[in-house]
């Protein structure tokens, strides 16, 4: 038995939760220059430094270190940097983390061919939809979010079944933050997106209805675990001369039906939507 001197630790007991206090700036500029690095790739040296506003010195310092783990690369023909395969060893680490990717993939599948649009898993992650996995139609035109791909969460289908998990005053920071609309449809005031969580629990599932993409509409149910608390979305996507508005009833049955399966794979009770 391990005295308490001795047991293992996910911080020292000396450091409190005070996040400034315990961070390393270097590496907190470092992640900075890989996160702006993966939202827009091929950027060069220069690009880089005046987006972040370091000297190019500090930037080549950083990207090299990178470069040694393969983190980052540099085509050295166009001299710019790009995500590198190490980023992705990493990355797949994190969908391994959890069996609601290898338990879905299956049902995903089998929700693209019932339907002919293209199915997608997502989870929240700070105030966005992070894109998990995708299965995508045989259609020429087609809804294309690639694991790792954000999306906000209020113009999303997806996103609206996670927003029904909020409480109001989390709800409220989270229209305070300042919400983007898309298109003449994106309901961005707390208003319409309460009055929207309630029709989207009330028959359960949601609807993005053109609000982040003109032409193209998503019908997405909630994901539950064994604990009984929702994890996740899964949804059908595609464009509006497919996904009509006279087959929406016929699509939410698929994709309920669908996320009901995989919530059951995963221990949930599936007797309620929400």
């Amino acid at each position: 038995m391990k005295s308490k001197s001795n047991r293992s630790l996910g911080r020292p007991r000396a450091f409190n939760d005070k996040i400034e206090q315990n961070t390393i700036k270097s590496l907190d500029r470092a992640l900075t220059v890989l996160t702006t690095l993966s939202k827009n790739q091929n950027k060069t040296l220069t690009d880089l430094s005046k987006e972040l506003r370091e000297s190019p010195s500090t930037i080549y310092r950083i990207l090299s270190t990178m470069a040694l783990h393969q983190i980052v690369e540099c085509d050295d023909k166009l001299q710019t940097w790009n995500i590198g395969p190490g980023s992705f060893q990493i990355g797949s680490s994190f969908l391994r983390r959890t069996s609601l990717i290898e338990t879905s993939r299956p049902f995903l599948r089998n929700l693209m061919e019932e339907t002919g649009e293209t199915a997608n898993l997502g989870i929240e992650n700070n105030g966005n939809v992070l894109f998990l996995s995708q299965v995508e139609t045989h259609a020429p035109i087609r809804a294309f979010f690639p694991p790792g791909t954000l999306s906000p969460l209020h113009a999303s289908g997806i996103g609206k079944v996670l927003l029904t998990q909020y409480t109001l005053s989390r709800l409220e920071k989270f229209v305070k933050s300042g919400l983007e609309s898309f298109t003449q449809y994106t309901k961005s005031t707390l208003e319409l997106i309460q009055g929207d969580m309630t029709i989207t629990l009330e028959r359960g599932y949601a609807i993005d209805d053109q609000e982040r993409n003109i032409g193209m509409r998503c019908i997405a149910a909630p994901i539950k675990n064994a604990y009984g608390e929702v994890i996740a979305g899964i949804s059908v996507s595609g464009p509006t001369s497919r996904v009509a508005s006279d087959q929406i009833a016929e699509f939410s049955r698929s994709v309920v039906n669908t996320a009901r399966e995989v919530s059951k794979a995963l221990g949930a009770d599936v007797n309620s939507n929400f």
